[in-house]
């Protein structure tokens, strides 16, 4: 098992690092040479091909080589694909003044990021069993942050320091780790392959299985939207304290980073001891207290060190949470068509998430911070409530098969 998962923390992190240069460090690039802050608001859509991803997650289900490995045989493809996108970028030592094609081949990257995840996953659900499955997903939700503090903190500091080729070889070089991990993996034979009919069908049969409508329509939107709702908060109730923007992108960027990628390991070793119901009451508690502790923060007062403790908590809260999140998605995914049922619980909880900044956003407009901050505590704690309620009536049984659930019987 530490095999399977070294293997996914490789794939995880690698997959993160573009995403995190292009998100975090190419931004502050950008805005070094001069571009508008309207024109890099626009470069953040190209983030919504994630949510998107499921359109096409059924065909990663239903092709693949069986002599190299159903998604061994994406993997080694996309992997590949993101070491060529970066290498791309070398000759646009000037980027603010080249934006067209490096937005293009920004594009094209979080593209093979996005399906190269839906890859990983489904390797994930076929080889994880059911108590490695939250550490698996602890390290999933760990590499985002990895990912985030390599690509948009060390490469951005190579680049300061050493320039533009360095900086984007650098990243090249670790991604291609990835590619070394994958062409080692020996994918186990499969032997559940599915029809393209079954893998689009995947997309709506995955929500009859019984508590998946439950989770995902009333556990998701409730946890995701209130912790989405606060967080949108952040950014701009800094600003408004004075904060400068450098301040604020170390800070939220890398230091509350840190915790986060401790969070998401312990949770998901908490998992496998605790049950997904103990560790998501302790994520929601953590989300709740920690966004209390931003309350000083939305009337206006944000000292360093009260501030930064609440934002490190708040963090952690969160990730404890996602990663229950995802764990439970996991659950869900059935070995046939991983690809496709994982991708598509997990897309619900970003658009639930996008919804949910803009919707807070606007609304702390008519009534001020702190009143969307308590709505979004409310909220979450409503979500704790209602998954822990569906983890005791939709209990799986021991040695139950991924995407194999029970109803809890009441005791005599």
């Amino acid at each position: 098992m530490k095999g399977r998962l070294g293997t996914l923390t490789a794939l995880y992190v690698t997959q993160y690092l573009g995403i995190g240069f292009i998100t975090v460090g190419l931004t502050a690039i950008l805005r070094d040479g001069g571009t508008s802050l309207d024109t890099l608001a626009l470069l953040q859509f190209v983030g919504l091909v994630w949510p998107v991803k499921f359109l096409w997650a059924p065909i990663l289900d239903r092709y693949g080589s069986r002599r190299r490995g159903h998604y061994r045989s994406w993997l080694l493809v996309l992997q590949g694909g993101l070491v060529l996108a970066l290498l791309a970028l070398l000759p646009f030592d000037r980027p603010a003044e080249q934006l067209g094609p490096v937005v293009a081949i920004c594009v094209a990257y979080v593209f093979l990021s996005a399906t190269q995840d839906i890859a990983v996953d489904a390797v994930a659900v076929r080889l994880l069993s059911e108590r490695a499955r939250g550490a698996g997903n602890g390290i999933q939700v760990a590499a985002s942050y990895v990912g985030n503090l390599l690509g948009g903190g060390a490469c951005v500091i190579v680049y300061d320091r050493f320039g533009w080729v360095p900086a984007i070889l650098l990243l090249a070089v670790l991604t291609a780790v990835g590619l070394l991990v994958v062409w080692r993996f020996r994918e186990p034979a499969r032997a559940d392959r599915v029809r393209t009919g079954q893998a689009y069908r995947a997309l709506l049969s995955v929500f009859g299985q019984p508590g998946c409508r439950w989770w995902t329509f009333g556990v998701v939107p409730l946890v995701y939207t209130g912790a989405g709702a606060a967080y949108a908060l952040v950014t701009p109730a800094l600003v408004d304290a004075d904060w400068s923007l450098e301040r604020i992108g170390v800070v939220t960027g890398v230091v509350t980073s840190v915790p986060a990628v401790a969070a998401g390991l312990v949770a998901g070793v908490g998992i496998g001891r605790f049950g997904r119901a103990g560790v998501l009451v302790a994520g929601g508690v953590a989300l709740a207290a920690s966004t209390a502790m931003l309350l000083p923060l939305m009337n206006g007062r944000a000292p360093l060190g009260g501030t930064v403790a609440a934002l490190c908590c708040f963090m952690a809260g969160y990730t404890v949470a996602n990663v229950v999140l995802y764990t439970v998605n996991m659950d869900y995914s059935r070995p046939g068509t991983g690809g496709t049922d994982f991708t598509v619980l997990s897309s619900f909880g970003l658009v639930c998430s996008f919804v949910a900044a803009a919707v807070a956003l606007a609304a702390a407009g008519q009534v001020g911070y702190p009143a969307v901050a308590v709505a979004a505590i409310v909220l979450v704690g409503l979500g704790v409530a209602v998954g822990v309620a569906h983890q005791r009536r939709f209990r799986r049984p021991a040695g139950a098969a991924p995407g194999e659930r029970v109803l809890a019987t009441a005791p005599n």
